[in-house]
């Protein structure tokens, strides 16, 4: 196993990392694109790419990660929703190559499971829900919960409600503007603010990142910045990546003037409708405890939590701080401890 930069693959490299994603169903997200790697370098950070052959010299594997000191964690961290090696189904992968030239540990919060090698480094598993679009509004309410196709019809009255009081309900599905993105990026770190979560936009290269994708339009990878408005009024857009027919759910936001209308819902309406004209079978949401998100889906992919180390120290630290973050959560103070929640999962930064 090498490591390089991601500019230094070699034509062969880029060949196979496509090649072995293309054959791996479990890799069909976006994140496991090369694209969203090249994106993520070409916005400041660097991005470093493990690179694995066989004996015969043919490449099997590639990891893409950033290194802080000594430790690595999956390329677009702490966004990455779905990480992992890329390689064949059945492949094996060394966990334990990774750490070399000073590495102690590699850290991941969404690994697919992929590559049965990673268990014994894995710590807990979390749902990632997703919704299978194939068939647009109709096939997706033959297979919703009875929530979601409540919430999605309270969407088409709250719609219509919509278009009475501000003007004509105008939705775009995949609209270039980056006035709309700076936009976006402004209401969610209003949102990081108001709920004293950690501002993703605080890094400068973040928006810079979103600004690229917005602005790739390869026909396999690509941003989408999907809009709702209600006249002159921005109600709801979101910000994404697809690749094929997977739509990652990224950066939804709302505008909290008309949160009475229950505008998220109504822009995932307009984007499930909208899913066969643009290719779309399956819209994943992410890793989350949101309830739109146990409402909305059709099904959940397990995403694994946990570190490669050689350490029992770290791994038993990072088990207590867990712990603690998990109490913190399930207790009856609840809200009130929220910023104790946010300080412990600092320490894994």
């Amino acid at each position: 196993m090498r490591t390089v930069g991601f500019d230094a693959l070699t034509a062969e490299e880029l060949d196979a990392w496509h090649l072995l994603r293309a054959a791996n169903p479990l890799l069909d997200s976006p994140y496991f694109h090369p694209g969203f790697a090249a994106a993520v370098h070409a916005s400041g950070r660097e991005v470093r790419v493990a690179v694995g052959r066989d004996r015969a010299g043919e490449v099997r594997a590639l990891l893409p990660h950033h290194r802080e000191r000594s430790l690595i964690r999956p390329a677009g961290w702490p966004a990455a929703d779905f990480q992992g090696p890329v390689l064949a189904p059945g492949s094996s992968f060394p966990p334990l190559a990774l750490l070399a030239g000073g590495v102690r540990g590699f850290e991941f919060d969404h690994l697919v499971e992929s590559c049965a090698d990673f268990e014994p480094w894995v710590e807990s598993r979390r749902p990632s829900p997703f919704l299978d679009v194939s068939g647009g509004l109709e096939g997706y309410l033959g297979r919703a919960s009875r929530s979601g196709k409540d919430n999605m019809g309270q969407a088409r009255r709250r719609t219509a409600k919509a278009d009475r009081t501000y003007g004509p309900v105008r939705f775009a599905a995949d609209a270039v503007d980056p006035e709309v993105l700076d936009r976006v990026v402004e209401l969610k770190r209003a949102q990081y603010a108001a709920t004293g979560a950690r501002d993703y936009f605080a890094e400068p290269d973040r928006h810079d990142l979103l600004t690229r994708l917005l602005h790739t339009r390869d026909s396999s990878f690509g941003g989408v910045l999907s809009t709702l408005h209600a006249g002159p009024h921005l109600v709801a857009a979101h910000f994404g990546i697809r690749s094929e027919n997977v739509l990652h759910w990224w950066f939804p936001v709302y505008d909290p003037a008309f949160s009475a209308l229950a505008p998220g819902w109504m822009l995932l309406r307009e984007l499930v409708a909208a899913a066969p004209a643009l290719g779309i079978t399956r819209i994943d949401l992410g890793r989350g405890d949101d309830e739109y998100k146990r409402r909305a889906k059709t099904g959940e992919t397990p995403v694994c939590q946990g570190i490669v180390t050689r350490s029992s120290a770290r791994q038993a630290l990072r088990r207590a701080r867990d712990s603690m973050v998990t109490s913190a959560k399930s207790s009856a103070l609840g809200p009130g401890l929220r910023h104790i929640v946010h300080k412990l999962r600092d320490l894994r930064r």
